[in-house]
């Protein structure tokens, strides 16, 4: 399975967790019986944010002036969750330039017309 792939199910996992108010184990076990396939990077992925949940929101909201996390769309909200954690627990062989590009990808397919552009900002500054 691909990294892109494992990003988009790990983000799918973070949208039922954040909006369903489900533990991580059940939005694992749903999205991995929709997509027919358990992955461990996913997995990783999903579990790595949720445990570093404190420390990526507060992150997030350092570079957010005027938007606060509540008031983001969810989808946005979470692909910068899964973002900022590849950043700030970075992956083994996943450069940083890699985790931005794979979230706007995200943020192309299941944000808005402003996803990309608004995710890209808030990535590439923490990155500086």
């Amino acid at each position: 399975m691909s990294r892109r792939k494992a990003r988009e199910m790990a983000l799918q996992a973070l949208f039922q967790m954040d909006m369903g108010g489900v533990d991580s184990q059940r939005a694992l076990a749903v999205v991995f019986a929709e997509n027919g396939v358990e992955d461990g990077y996913t997995r990783n992925l999903v579990e790595g944010t949720e445990k570093n949940m404190a420390a990526v929101d507060k992150k997030i909201s350092e570079y957010t002036i005027d938007w606060k996390l509540e008031r983001m769309p969810a989808v946005d909200r979470n692909i910068l969750r899964l973002a900022t954690y590849e950043l700030l627990v970075p992956q083994k062989d996943t450069p940083a330039g890699v985790a931005i590009n794979e979230a706007v990808e995200l943020a192309k397919k299941y944000g808005t017309e402003e996803s990309a552009k608004f995710i890209n900002g808030i990535l590439g500054a923490m990155l500086k």
